[in-house]
């Protein structure tokens, strides 16, 4: 970015200086409901999460705009709050873990609630003293944080623009979505499975399957082909390699289903081998970035002692004084939460209240802050929804359980007593998560205002506020979820399905991760084959990125692909190459830049459409009782369901391509 951008943007800014307003702010609450829900049940189902800033600015554009005198610093704070919700609500990837586990029956409002409001307050003021050195004195891209100021400009710039035509790509992408569901969910017309062929070669079984999700199209469409392509390699890995392999080696015994056999091998030994290559890959990120981020805060510890708080509004963050006393309140929140959430265990009291919610403060802070930095550059590098937040989970989760293994191992030999601690440890990394995802968002936020010209203090307290909001609203949503559907080893109550359950993919590793070193049943084998892979794999993507023009492997991305099921794995790769297709079909075009973005839009829309339905569906169904309650054709349909949901998502991508091509 030219350095004087700053100058420029901060005279156009002027125009309009309204920036922190009410209205702003209830508009901004409103969209961070609506995209927490759809991002919670998305991220349950299928272990992803969307970035919401950039159908924040679209929508706020279209909104103010019907209200007048909208100016752009004033869209870029209701952005900036609603963007909390595709990052908060990653604290799914761990918390649902507790229920697993037997811990919880359901999600404890305060406590819920008391983790993701302290968790993103602490994430954003970790961030504020990097702001300097990582978005105004760095070279770092920032994707999503340029993508949402060039929307932001445009909408501005251009009345007949983004404002109104993307908010139509975005509601026309969401109808088509939501209709989808609802006849696969709701009425069974669709398949709402996807499709599987199994294939036998002596004793290896083969599975060839795909989804027919159409917010895991759209997923794939954002994450772009690299990484659509390396997880379909995971799944190629998983289903393709490891499951034939561990099925010559242990042939299934006679009549077992052969589908039934190769799952359970799959689920309790191949994603194992997921776990191994995601974690060594999440070390080797944070190694990589060790050294810049260190270099960024002494950069901005020295900017503060020479400079303290800057004159000009484009250059001042929160006050020190508000900054310390939120420190103290997010801190006190945790000590409270830890507090009811360890007298509620026996157990656990019997460690003493007072030790364990020392100790589980202090980890979550430290620990926390030193994610927070990593997460702050790796969203500078590679954007929020490329970072590895799975990978710190992983870290946390395996981090967490070894310390409360050294300072406890001599107590944990009763079963009542283990999953207790399981529990703790659980319930903490559960602040860590969402201490990472805000520093994951906040200063790609920054970006956005710094290009604009916005004032930084108002951004965070826009962010805090955004943060405050999802973490009401997310345990009402988890407790609708939970009772609707379940989640693997957690059925609220008898007769459910559980092929029907949000299979909440990072909840449960994180449980059995820490079950695993807890109890000294880890099958370190698994992992450490997992981690061979890895290592080859970062070898791979060394070469590639030195030898060829744009080569990459995220290896991230294939341990997710070995992780997840088929069914989301492969359907997000398919949603990578229609991008890639699509915007390949674009190339040369006049409006090259401007189709491509109408792209993302109807793949958000695809996103916030199905999720927005599943999470009605979740309340009917709870209220109910009924597993199908608007089912209108039975079982007997369903392997016809199956090619007609195919010829459906086929002519659902087909007019994707046309409307972004018209």
């Amino acid at each position: 970015m030219p350095p004087d951008r700053l100058a420029v943007a901060e005279l156009s800014a002027p125009a309009d200086l309204r920036e922190l307003t009410l209205r702003g702010m209830v508009l901004g609450a409103l969209i961070t409901v609506v995209f927490t829900a759809a991002n919670v049940y998305l991220g349950l189902k299928v272990g992803l999460t969307f970035a919401s800033a950039i159908p924040a600015a679209v929508i706020s554009m279209a909104a103010l705009k019907v209200l007048g005198r909208s100016g752009i610093l004033e869209n870029n704070i209701v952005k900036t709050q609603a963007s909390a919700a595709g990052t908060l609500s990653s604290v799914i990837f761990v918390m649902p873990g507790l229920l697993m586990v037997g811990y919880w029956h359901g999600f404890p409002y305060w406590q819920s609630a008391a983790v993701c409001v302290a968790g993103g307050v602490l994430g954003v003021l970790f961030t504020i003293p990097l702001r300097r050195a990582m978005v105004v004195g760095s070279d770092l891209p920032y994707p999503e944080g340029v993508a949402a100021a060039e929307i932001l400009r445009a909408g501005v710039g251009d009345a007949s623009g983004p404002g109104e035509a993307g908010a139509a790509d975005i509601a026309a992408g969401g109808i088509i979505a939501a209709l989808f569901n609802f006849a696969a969910s709701g009425l069974h017309v669709l398949s709402d499975n996807g499709i599987s062929v199994w294939l036998s070669a002596g004793h290896a079984i083969f599975r060839l399957s795909t989804g027919f999700s159409l917010a895991l199209l759209g997923a794939g469409y954002l994450i772009g082909l690299a990484s659509g392509l390396s997880m379909l390699l995971g799944a190629v890995i998983s289903w393709g390699i490891s499951v034939p392999v561990l099925t010559m080696l242990h042939p299934a015994p006679p009549g077992a289903d052969m589908a039934h056999y190769a799952t359970m091998l799959w689920a309790t030994k191949v994603r194992f081998i997921g776990a191994g290559v995601i974690g060594v890959a999440a070390i080797w990120s944070l190694a990589g970035l060790a050294g810049p981020t260190i270099e960024g805060m002494a950069s901005a510890i020295r900017g503060m002692e020479r400079g303290g708080r800057a004159p000009k509004r484009t250059e001042q963050d929160m006050a020190p004084l508000w900054m310390l006393v939120l420190l103290v309140a997010g801190l006190l929140m945790i000590a409270v939460a830890l507090a009811m959430f360890i007298s509620g265990s026996a157990p656990l009291s019997h460690f003493g209240i007072v030790p364990l919610v020392a100790l589980g403060t202090l980890f979550a802070a430290v620990f926390g802050f030193l994610v927070a930095a990593a997460c702050g550059y790796m969203a500078g590098l590679v954007g929020s929804s490329s970072s590895p937040i799975s990978g710190i989970g992983i870290l946390a989760t395996v981090g967490g359980s070894l310390l409360v293994l050294a300072l406890f191992g001599a107590r944990l030999g009763e079963a009542d007593t283990r999953a207790a601690a399981i529990a703790f440890v659980l319930f903490t990394v559960s602040v860590v998560l969402a201490i990472a995802t805000i520093s994951n968002d906040n200063l790609q936020d920054l970006k956005t205002g710094y290009l604009l010209g916005a004032t930084p203090w108002r951004q965070q307290i826009a962010l805090v506020v955004g943060c405050v909001v999802g973490g009401l609203v997310i345990p009402p949503i988890l407790n609708l979820l939970y009772v609707a559907y379940g989640f693997p080893g957690a059925l609220p109550h008898a007769g459910m399905d559980p092929a029907q359950v949000l299979a909440a993919p990072q909840a449960t590793l994180m449980a059995k991760i820490a079950t695993g070193i807890l109890g000294g049943q880890l099958e370190w084998i698994y992992i450490g084959i997992g981690a061979a892979i890895s290592v080859t794999l970062i070898v791979v993507d060394f070469l590639l990125k030195r030898f060829t023009p744009n080569g990459k492997l995220p290896v991230l991305a294939v341990g997710i692909g070995l992780y997840l099921p088929p069914t989301v794995g492969v359907t997000l790769g398919l949603g990578a190459v229609l991008g890639w297709l699509i915007d390949r079909g674009l190339e040369g075009r006049p409006n090259e830049e401007a189709d491509k973005r109408r792209g993302v839009l109807i793949a958000s829309g695809f996103i916030v459409g199905e999720s927005l339905v599943g999470v009605a569906m979740a309340a009917v169904i709870g209220a109910t009782g009924n597993q199908a309650p608007l089912a209108i054709v039975g079982d007997s349909f369903a392997a016809t369901s199956q090619w007609i949901t195919l010829a459906a998502f086929a002519a659902v991508a087909a007019w994707m391509a046309w409307r972004v091509r018209k």
